[in-house]
């Protein structure tokens, strides 16, 4: 599992969630929605200290993160999260990494 994001991406988190270095942002599986490999399922993410991340990218001092008790979201994918002007928003993708 690696996670990557965008430069634009990163810029966006930073806005929305008032990132500073050593804030982590917890990425996470949640019911309901859809993703491009999940049904009944949908990314979400919140801003909070890293717990044995098991996955993770540090990127401007800000750790993104994926946590032992997620693995069954994101296994057999890595994630790359960019940013989508029509939604304003991160747009996450899945690549399996098998």
């Amino acid at each position: 599992m690696e996670i990557k994001l965008t430069d634009e991406a990163v810029k966006w988190f930073e806005e929305e969630l008032d990132l500073v270095p050593g804030d982590g942002v917890h990425f996470y599986g949640k019911v309901y929605g859809k993703t491009m490999v999940h049904d009944g399922f949908s990314i979400a993410m919140r801003k909070e200290k890293p717990v044995d991340p098991v996955a993770s990218t540090v990127v401007d001092g800000v750790i993104y993160y994926i946590t032992d008790s997620d693995t069954w979201f994101f296994a057999r994918y890595d994630l790359l999260v960019e940013y989508d002007p029509d939604l304003d928003g991160p747009k996450y993708i899945f690549k399996s990494n098998e």
